[in-house]
Parts: C-alpha cells; structure tokens; sequence
C-alpha cells in the first residue's frame, strides 16, 4: 500500500452529520447504511459460526456425544437459516454495494436513499424474528423447510422463522430495486454502459435475480405458514396438495439466490485481480456479458435439485443439459481470471490473496458441481457429504473470500485508515489452507456415503470426520483474526490517503474516507474501466 498524503480528512462521511446512535439509525447515507449491514452481518456471520461450531465438535466422535439427536437438527437448522438468508446472501450487496455502487459511477447516493435505510430496518425485523424462534426452543426442519415435514410434523417454531426469512426477503428485494435504478438513471456524465467496473456489472445483475426471483420465496414461505396455521391444502396430500410442489417453488428462487451470492464475489474478485496484477482485465465485455448470462440461465436450473425427487426422466434430461450450460459463462470467468494473471508482475498483498484463493475454491466447488448435475452421479451423491462439500465451496468459501477480500480492498477507503499487512496475509493463506482441510474431507465422506445432517455415524468414517473438525477450529481462528487486526487499525491504524493501492476507478478519487456526498464536483469519465500502467 502506497501513499503520498497521510492525513485523514476532518470532514468525512463518519464524522458529519448527527452525531450519537441517532445519527447513525436515521441516516440516508449509503455509505453510512453499508457500515450498518456490516455490523449486522458480522453478528450474523459469527452467530451461525458458533451453530458451525458445535456441529463440527458433535460430530469428532461417532455417537456425536455433545448433542441430543433433536439439538443437532436446530443446530443444524439455525446455522443453515442464519448464514444462507443474514449472511451469504445480503453479504457483499449490503455491505461493499451500498458502500461502493454511488462511489464507482460517480453519483452522490443511491436513487432512494429511505428505502435503502427501510431496508436495512427489515434485516434487523428479519433477524429478531429468526433470533427469537432460536430463543423458544429452535427449528429443526433444516434451511429448505422442505414440506411435508415443516408443514404436518414439525412441532418446532417452523412458522417464527419463515416469517423471519420472509421479512428479510423484502429487504432483498428493496435493495435490488434500489441499485438498478440508480445504475439506470444516476451514472455519471461519460459513464456509459462498457465503461462500468465489473462490480457494478455484478451489482446490476445480482439485483435483477434479487427483484425476480425473491417474489417467488416469499410466496412459498407465506404457503409453509398458511398450510401449518389454516391447513389450507397446498402441500398436504390428504387435502389435495403436493409436497413436490413446494420443492419446486422454493429451488425456482434457491437455486438463482446462488448466483446472488457468487455473482458479486466475482465482481470482487475481478476488482482485486486487475489491480493486484496491474493489468487492463482479460476480456472485459465477455465477463460484463457472462454475468449476465449467469444470471438468465440461473432461473432454469432448479430441477437439478430434484432429480431424486420424482420428475420424470426428459424433465431431468433437460434440467442436466441446462445444468451444464450454466457452467460455460462460470469458466469463462475463470479463463479471463487467469489470462489477467498470465506473465503478470503479481503482487501478492491481502486483497489478491484473498482473490487467488476465491479463484481456486470457486474452481473446485464449480467443478465438482458438474458431477451434481449428471444425473446418473447426483442419483449416488444427493444428501450425502458430498453435496455439503461442494455448496459450502462455491457459497461460503468463494463468497466469504471474496467479501474478505473487497474489506480489505476498500478498508482504506471506508475508514481512512491502513491495516496491518503481515498478519492480513497470514490470515487470508491461514483460512484458505482451514477450509480445506475442513470440507475437503466431506468430499470423501460423501463419495464413501455418509448421508448429511446425521447426529451419528459409522466408525470408518471417524477419521475423516476428525480431520473435518480439526480444518473447522483453523478456520475459525483465521476468522476471527481479521476482526482483531482490522479492528485495532480503526484506533492505531496509520492514515491512508485517497489511494494506497494506485487503483484505477472514481471511488479512489475522492478522499478516504469520503465526503458526505461522496464527490466536491460530479466527475467525468473519458475513458474505459481498469487503465493501468505499471
């Protein structure tokens, strides 16, 4: 991190305004509502770690002696329900799009800046609720609330967590509303569509899949509701209904939220490779154009979740061939990834670590996804360990990397201050080598078949289990390490200046952190997104 002025700016968007609590809960600031979903996710985040946790130590010996059978199915439900709906999913667009989106196009807010604070106030509702269903006694019918378990038999708070989930869907919602229209109407003069920086070109395509496609999640948990409250026959066969419904509604929406999830992480990465190599990206319209690909072809993949479920077998034909189509705008990312690195001077500081590690677990997780989608494989494979281990690298290893990654990219910008860079890369290698040794073994548990979500197991199967649970207590240190670093540089840390990393992009124009309406004139862009030199 270079920089020639050291000085943090007094008038910033942390220190204008209202001061106190007050100033913080009423803002219309994006920036100041992109700290607030930090601080949400982070508690979310290490929340269901903790649920992570207590799995992982139950499972070290085969009777799984720390939990009841009954405890285990809530643990597992809550870590499930907590990191997929109030982490994996807002994480990147709450957080780093709020911040970043206005900053990168040249605009001074978000096209509605009280909804996007209206936003922020239904992730917290969302949470209280899912926090309170903990509270009373837990969920047990796993993340997918899969019928007719969670409408006819489970005597847990199924209907205080859908409502939960239900609710945070709407923030989703909101906040994908909110950025397309500002990416339509509020970009700069001279900021015209293949001038974007890949980020936005993520944003926007993650937030068309969060407008379309959430509708449809919130229909069917309001169906999980009104069939356990009014019986009303929607899923229950004795009134008429069919359970096999519920699954196709909710992967209709599921599936999609992957891309939610992995779209921006991409946009991240691609940000942190260009810059960390110094180079314009390989192939800048194909990966504009590939996202959005991803994003259409993403809506017609949901069967291949069901193949075991009982579509008929041209439906699963269909669903497979798709299945594999999805994956050829996903390589040529990586192709264009790894054409930008190609005889590049690579340096290897925090950010492009994180970034080298979310190619390689994105990499593995999209590859062993194409055994998924050959019918004749999931047939063997789905509900085993080996499908833990590949959603768990393409959502929590690409996803978290990557968010970690942009944090640490953008750390300068937020707060004005530098991090430590030794114990950053230190972490960012320490997690990479903790994931895989936490869900790489679960690979193997799969193909040997042990199914997933079992309180206990076999004995041959132990090893790999303790292996699994030794990667887990890693990657959780390596969690926790960015929280004390970059913390600590908060108070300690040196200033930054408006650019440490030399980057290219509007958002390092400005001054770190920047001024309440981001820019003291609207600038003007002339040319094309990523001009290094070196």
């Amino acid at each position: 991190m270079n920089s020639t002025d050291r000085t943090v700016p007094v008038d910033n968007y942390l220190t204008a305004g209202e001061p106190g609590l007050a100033g913080w809960l009423c803002t219309h600031d994006h920036k100041r509502i992109g700290i607030l979903y930090a601080i949400g996710i982070t508690f979310f985040f290490f929340l269901g770690g903790i649920a992570a946790t207590l799995i992982r130590l139950n499972l070290i010996v085969p009777a799984g002696a720390l939990m009841s059978a009954e405890t285990y199915n809530k643990a597992f439900t809550f870590h499930g329900v907590v990191m997929v709906w109030f982490f994996l999913i807002p994480s990147i667009p709450a957080t780093l799009g709020n911040f970043l989106l206005p900053l990168m196009i040249g605009a001074r807010d978000v096209a509605f800046p009280r909804l996007n604070l209206f936003s922020w106030y239904l992730y917290v509702g969302g949470g209280l609720f899912t926090i309170g269903a903990l509270l009373l006694g837990g969920v047990d019918t796993g993340w997918t609330f899969y019928t007719p378990f969670s409408t006819m038999f489970s005597n847990t708070h199924v209907v205080l967590a859908v409502i939960g989930v239900f609710v945070v869907g709407f923030s989703s919602i909101l906040t994908g509303l909110n950025f397309i229209v500002t990416v339509h109407t509020m970009r700069t003069v001279g900021m015209h569509w293949f001038r974007l920086p890949l980020f936005v070109w993520a944003l926007y395509a993650t937030s068309l899949v969060m407008v379309l496609a959430t509708p449809v999640l919130a229909m069917t948990l309001s169906l999980i509701a009104l069939e356990r409250l009014f019986g009303v026959g929607i899923f229950d066969p004795a009134l008429g209904g069919d359970p096999l419904l519920f699954q196709h509604f909710f992967w209709f929406y599921s599936h999609p939220a992957v891309y939610i999830m992995i779209l921006p992480a991409m946009g991240v990465a691609s940000e942190l490779i260009t810059c960390g190599v110094r180079r314009r990206i390989f192939g800048y319209r194909f990966m504009a154009w590939s996202m959005m690909a991803i994003a259409v072809i993403g809506f017609m993949v949901w069967g291949h979740h069901m193949f075991v479920a009982g579509q008929s077998m041209y439906a699963g034909i269909v669903f497979s061939i798709l299945s594999f189509v999805v994956a050829v705008p996903s390589a040529i990312k990586v192709f264009n990834w790894v054409a930008t690195l190609h005889k590049g001077t690579i340096d290897f500081h925090a950010p492009m670590l994180y970034a080298l590690g979310f190619v390689g677990l994105f990499m593995l997780g999209g590859l062993t996804g194409l055994f998924l989608a050959a019918t004749a494989l999931d047939v063997n494979l789905t509900d085993t360990y080996f499908v833990v281990a590949h959603f768990h690298y393409i959502m929590v290893g690409g996803s978290v990397m990557a968010y970690l990654g942009g944090i640490h990219y953008w750390w300068p910008k937020i707060t004005g201050r530098l991090y430590p860079e030794g114990p950053a890369r230190f972490a960012a290698i320490l997690m990479f080598f903790g994931f895989n040794l936490t869900f790489f073994p679960q690979y193997l548990l799969g193909y040997l078949g042990m199914p997933r979500r079992y309180h206990a197991y076999p004995e041959p199967f132990q090893w790999l289990n303790v292996l699994s649970s030794a990667g887990a207590s890693i990657l959780a240190a390596s969690y926790l390490m960015p929280l004390c670093y970059l913390g600590w540089s908060l108070w300690r840390g040196a200033a930054a200046g408006p650019n440490p990393w030399r980057a290219t992009g509007l958002e390092w124009t400005t001054t770190s952190p920047p001024p309440v309406h981001n820019f003291p004139l609207p600038p003007v862009v002339n040319e094309g997104p990523y001009q290094y030199c070196p």
